[in-house]
């Protein structure tokens, strides 16, 4: 056991100061000093109070564990019954196919794209105000090639699609600019009826994606069935059964034949 004797300024950790102090530091702290005699202790027999009495305190380590919750992503906040985030390049063409004659607004986005995090909660509530309307939100950092092969190259970005129309529009805009936005929501929401199936992507986008070797997508052209004429379509009117002429109308055209006849002699 270490021992040692101060007659010095003795820095305290536990108090925190400093002070001059005559103890007797033992190892398990300092003792107050007890001489044989009144006098100085110099050169004197020294008698360390009893501690026996006193409980030893252990230090047990303590194992602590710090539990950090991950954030909520902002882009899954305030999403309503029809928003949905698109899964792969099969999921969007399905989705878009699904939709039947509704309104389908494709977002695209990115999660540290700051103007895409700021309109984030106007479109939730769109998408609340409208919900015939089918939001689909297409992360741009998770499908940066089907990105490149859909030719989006801005955020955020909007392409509006419905039934056998296909593709209405396609637009960027901020906060600043969401004015294009509802005025473009305005004019494609009230219901309309498509006569045919529906289109969803066009024809170029979907070769696009069947030929991007990052996606797991495949297409196959659809042949082309080459429309008629109408000169073609047109039919002759099928001859009806021939009549008998009555023979007071074959008499009246002999008459008229030969009084022709004697008209041209003269």
């Amino acid at each position: 056991m270490a021992k040692m004797l101060s007659k010095s300024v003795v820095f305290s950790p536990s108090v925190g100061f400093c002070r001059e102090r005559r103890d007797f530091y033992s190892g398990k702290g300092f003792v107050p000093v007890r001489s044989a005699k009144n006098g100085g202790f110099w050169g004197q027999r020294l008698v360390l109070g009893d501690q026996r009495g006193s409980p030893r305190k252990h230090a047990h380590p303590v194992k602590m564990t710090l539990t950090i919750g991950k954030a909520m992503k902002w882009w899954t906040k305030g999403l309503q019954p029809n928003m949905k985030e698109v899964g792969s390049a099969q999921d969007l063409v399905d989705s878009l196919s699904n939709a039947g004659d509704k309104l389908v607004i494709v977002d695209f986005f990115s999660p540290g794209c700051g103007g895409c995090k700021a309109l984030h909660p106007k479109i939730c509530q769109f998408a609340e105000m409208n919900p015939d309307v089918v939001f689909l939100q297409v992360n741009y950092e998770e499908h940066k090639s089907m990105c490149y092969s859909l030719n989006v190259h801005v955020l955020p970005f909007f392409r509006f699609y419905r039934g056998a129309q296909g593709r209405l529009c396609s637009f960027s805009c901020t906060n600043a600019t969401i004015k294009k936005f509802k005025d473009a929501l305005a004019k494609h929401t009230p219901e309309r009826c498509s006569l045919g199936p529906t289109k969803g992507l066009e024809e170029s986008e979907l070769l696009a994606l069947a030929a991007n070797k990052d996606l797991s997508f495949s297409y196959t052209k659809k042949p082309v069935v080459p429309v008629p004429n109408q000169d073609d379509m047109a039919e002759p009117a099928p001859a009806g059964p021939k009549m008998p002429v009555p023979q007071s109308s074959r008499a009246a055209t002999q008459l008229s034949g030969d009084k022709t006849l004697a008209r041209t002699g003269r």
